[in-house]
């Protein structure tokens, strides 16, 4: 399979206005994962301050992917026909509001409303931003750009995540939600000065109108398409099979490896610090040698610590350390190759409308992984997490569909 595309229709950006547009995109898509990921190393604290097990943790885990799900959904129906930068940062400023509401909670029920409502507009966010890259992006940078956007992911670990948990540790499970809400209201002002304005794709869907009246009719071309389903199953094989996973390494690490809350941020520290600069890294291979080529590396990598993150024994600090840090670099660096070839699997008058739906694809696969992880697991007489292994085989399979998937998706933009 040859890799090449045609050029985006928006005028080149010059190399410094191309960097600024991808560092602050890249700050919008570190608020909305920080505010994913918070949960997950939150879980011990949530279940002892709500009186919950680890299936409800799991159920208030998925409600934000779940959420995310419907409204990607629904905003592939309309995606397409408003202006990109307007439309991001609305949902943005949506997302601030329903995240200080997560900190403001006063009891599980509430919390569990404002996560559906955080993941409502996350679940919009992820997708538009990627939307932006494959507009604004040669084809021949797409995987050095996605290496920059998923760099986000690495600074939340590596700053976002141990800040969080400290907070947390010290004045209460509310605090890490406030200061992400404060954070994303901050980046409104660069986000509207920095961002250009995008409506070339509003005049192909001009040029389609009377083909693609109804709201549903970008939808459903998009979802005739093999090609796409192709894609959108990939993206799903990829994020049930870390999701399945992700959010009981803390669960797991403190109640059977034997680490302490108090040690956790070190661990997101470390797997951050080296996430940040391998997923760019990543992103140039990607490019260099060719997107599915290095995706299929990179994740074949990936299945060796997802086999032992789910079968670890007490162990030293220093050893969770590095295995935690080893998962960090290839099980979301995979992430980087695998959205430029996603990205790169549509015509650009229907990116935004396909990427929404990759989006809620993404999003709903990630809460029927948590859910699925947290009906497998369970906490025994002593307080163990037991079937964690069960959980990792399961992710293992997952992974290597995904691999077999990759080699046949077409690049068209």
């Amino acid at each position: 399979m040859t890799e090449h595309a045609d050029p985006p229709a928006q005028l080149p950006l010059d190399p410094l206005r191309e960097r600024a547009l991808l560092l602050t995109l890249a700050g919008i898509q570190f608020a909305h994962i920080l505010d994913f990921m918070i949960m997950m190393p939150l879980g011990p604290i949530l279940i002892q301050e709500f009186g919950i097990g680890t299936h409800e943790f799991g159920l208030l885990v998925s409600a934000y992917t779940f959420a995310g799900a419907a409204s990607g959904l629904l905003a592939a129906t309309f995606v397409d026909r408003f202006e990109r930068k307007r439309l991001l940062l609305g949902m943005f400023a949506l997302f601030a509001l329903a995240t200080l509401a997560c900190g403001l909670a006063p009891g599980f029920g509430f919390l569990m409303a404002a996560r559906c409502a955080a993941g409502a507009f996350g679940g919009v966010l992820g997708s538009m931003v990627q939307t932006m890259v494959g507009d604004l992006i040669p084809f021949e940078r797409r995987g050095r750009a996605s290496g920059t956007i998923m760099s986000a992911f690495a600074l939340s670990t590596v700053a976002g995540v141990p800040l969080s948990l400290v907070l947390a540790n010290h004045f209460g499970w509310r605090a890490p939600f406030i200061l992400i809400a404060v954070l994303a209201a901050g980046l409104l002002l660069p986000g509207w000065k920095m961002l250009p304005t995008l409506r070339g794709h509003l005049r192909s869907a001009v040029i389609g109108e009377t083909e693609r009246a109804h709201p549903l009719a970008a939808m459903a071309e998009v979802l005739r398409d093999a090609n796409h389903l192709r894609a959108l199953a990939f993206m799903a094989l990829i994020m049930f099979s870390g999701f399945t996973v992700i959010p009981y390494i803390t669960l797991y690490t403190v109640a059977n490896v034997g680490i302490r809350q108090e040690d956790i941020p070190l661990i997101y520290l470390a797997g951050g610090c080296a996430t940040f600069f391998t997923s760019r890294w990543i992103g140039r291979l990607a490019d260099r040698h060719g997107k599915v080529r290095v995706y299929r590396i990179v994740a074949l990598c990936s299945a060796v610590p997802l086999l032992i993150q789910t079968h670890l024994v007490p162990v030293p600090l220093w050893l969770m350390i590095v295995v935690s840090t080893i998962f960090f670099i290839f099980v979301p660096g995979r992430m980087v190759p695998a959205m430029a070839i996603v990205t790169s699997a549509v015509q650009s008058r229907l990116r935004g409308t396909f990427l929404s739906i990759s989006g809620a694809t993404q999003q709903l696969a990630s809460g029927v992984a948590s859910f699925v992880g947290g009906l497998i697991i369970a906490q025994d007489a002593a307080g163990q997490i037991v079937r964690y292994d069960w959980v990792g085989y399961l992710a293992i399979a997952a992974t290597l569909l995904a691999m077999a998937l990759a080699g046949r998706i077409r690049f068209r933009a």
